[in-house]
């Protein structure tokens, strides 16, 4: 490094710090770097983890590089500018597409190392493509390397893949205090009750309808089964939720239960006895799955390619098509007649991997 007198300075960009992989990857990497010693900076518009980043030992700077509005857009990357000019990190690492435009601007004068991380197989589009446009980019799993190869013509010499993973230490089955999971149950009036649960913010990204018609459709046969929908809603996707709710109130009620935000996953895990995933961006590295199959719950996941490194149909999980919520609905019947064994191995928190690999990355260009 030219400097060698000060620490390693990494400055981590996204939206917002609320629910989501994302958001929670990022709380895991500036965990990591920090125990290696590194200064770990994350820019943001705030949320309910940003003070999680200050309690691991991280700073948390609050700026809006969340709105996608064109009009602001300049007077934001002449803000991040400044703030880059008196925060001095050794590397730049966005973590979404808005940031990275705002990065992409506001870095040209400094010329900071640039990294961006493709979360997941977002639409093809010329602001999709900034994502691909870091002197480094990280991949979350292959069937996303592909993607962006494909449709981006990146250069693969460029390219990283680190596979999501878990902490396993945290989604533990033996560290779930049984007392919370049934205060929980009891709470949402699941006991005795059968329970598909699916994870992830409200958005029509996860396709939570799919799930809702599925067990609606059990519903006619079992009467003891109950979906689970844990993810909080912002203000904007509001109207989405109300018809996600309205959904649910036509065609199952009170066989469909909304949980908002919840910030005990572990616990959350523990009350359900299947897990799916519906979304078709999850680019086959969904943390839901990962953690679900840690904590030793049989997972449904859509079929994607590459899907099958992580859920083997019938073997370790269950595979359905997208959109398709008759056959979600005989894949969890599947599920109840034949339990997959849930002795899965998901590698370690993928921050770990991270850390090293830009420490390694800053070794070369500093």
């Amino acid at each position: 490094m030219s400097n060698h007198s000060r620490k390693l300075r990494i400055a981590q960009v996204l939206p917002e710090l609320n629910e989501g992989g994302v958001e929670r990857g990022v709380v895991e990497l500036n965990r990591e770097m920090v125990k290696r010693g590194v200064e770990s900076i994350v820019i943001s518009k705030g949320g309910g983890l940003a003070k999680q980043i200050d309690r691991d030992g991280g700073i948390h700077v609050h700026m809006d590089v969340c709105s996608k509005n064109p009009f602001s857009a300049p007077a934001r990357s002449l803000e991040l500018r400044q703030r880059l000019r008196e925060l001095r990190p050794n590397i730049l690492h966005a973590r979404s597409r808005v940031p990275a435009w705002l990065c992409r601007f506001a870095n040209r004068p400094l010329k900071i190392p640039f990294v961006t991380t493709v979360h997941g197989i977002n639409s093809v589009s010329p602001f999709s493509k900034v994502m691909t446009t870091g002197e480094q980019v990280i991949c979350v799993g292959e069937p996303v390397r592909q993607h962006i190869i494909k449709h981006y013509n990146t250069n693969t010499e460029k390219i990283t893949v680190i596979p999501r993973g878990v902490d396993l230490s945290v989604f533990n089955p033996e560290a779930v205090n049984p007392e919370e999971v049934r205060s929980f149950r009891g709470k949402l009036g699941l006991e005795d009750k059968f329970v598909i649960g699916s994870v992830g913010r409200i958005s029509k990204v996860k396709d939570f309808e799919t799930v809702i018609s599925a067990v609606a459709h059990l519903g006619k046969s079992y009467s003891d089964m109950v979906g689970l929908i844990v993810g909080g809603t912002s203000r904007k996707r509001k109207s989405y939720a109300e018809s996600l709710q309205n959904l649910a109130d036509t065609s199952h009620p009170e066989g469909i239960v909304f949980t908002g935000s919840q910030s005990n996953m572990p616990m959350v895990y523990s009350c359900c006895d299947l897990l799916v995933n519906a979304s078709p961006l999850m680019g086959n590295v969904a943390r839901t799955l990962l953690e679900a199959m840690a904590m030793d719950v049989p997972v449904l996941s859509l079929k994607l390619e590459g899907m099958e490194k992580l859920v083997r149909d019938g073997e370790n999980g269950y595979i359905f098509n997208k959109g398709d919520h008759r056959d979600l609905a005989e894949k969890i019947t599947m599920a109840l007649e034949n339990p997959p064994p849930v002795h899965a191995s998901p590698s370690r928190t993928s921050s770990h991997s991270t850390a090293w690999w830009i420490q390694h990355f800053l070794s070369i260009h500093c």
